[in-house]
């Protein structure tokens, strides 16, 4: 706001993260920028990448998830009106999945850092992707152990005995590269894994 009456500008958010999911964010500064960048994202030319830690170890050294992604309340009853799920009905959505580092954690066991590359734009998909393949993401409170945590963190916020079973305070998932076409140029940033996830790992 301060910038916006100062330099005359209009900040503008061009993507979003769910809520405790951390990482990069793009702010354009001018109505010209933000318009640029929402036409490349609009037209494909955007890339994301994203580190998850979840639980279990894959199968597998990378995989890819090809489901169909809606709204679980469109079909069956849902406590949870933002929830997600796969589902025939549901729009396309494609992740890949590649293992990092697996991780035998002295409390919670066998954890696993994944790279993940969402090829569509679906609300949650990561997330639901991973939990699809048996692999939630750790501290997820609607995807993860029970939903029953995101219902009671709402009216009551988090326990001792809530984060226990989530393995974390919010989910680990880290938005940490973001590449845009902007006026004849890639561009790209990236971001760590910030302290908290990292310190999952050991």
């Amino acid at each position: 706001m301060a910038y916006e009456i100062a330099g005359g500008g209009q900040v503008s958010l061009i993507n979003r993260l769910d809520r405790e999911t951390s990482g990069i964010v793009l702010v354009a500064k001018t109505a010209e920028a933000a318009r640029l960048c929402t036409m490349a994202m609009a037209r494909g030319r955007v890339a994301k990448e994203y580190l998850a830690v979840v639980t279990g170890w894959p199968s597998q050294e990378n995989w890819t998830v090809a489901e169909p992604i809606l709204r679980q309340g469109e079909v069956i009853h849902s406590r949870i009106w933002l929830k997600r799920m796969v589902h025939p009905e549901g729009a396309p959505s494609l992740t890949e999945f590649r293992v990092v580092q697996r991780i035998n954690h002295p409390r919670f066991g066998k954890l696993a850092l994944i790279h993940c590359i969402p090829k569509t734009g679906r609300t949650h998909q990561i997330r639901v992707h991973l939990a699809h393949s048996g692999h939630p993401v750790v501290g997820d409170k609607i995807y993860g152990p029970s939903e029953e945590c995101y219902l009671e963190f709402i009216e009551t916020g988090l326990s001792p005995s809530m984060e226990e079973l989530l393995q974390h305070p919010r989910h680990a998932l880290h938005s940490c590269v973001l590449e845009l076409d902007y006026q004849g140029q890639r561009l790209r940033w990236e971001s760590p894994l910030p302290p908290d996830l990292a310190g999952l790992l050991g």
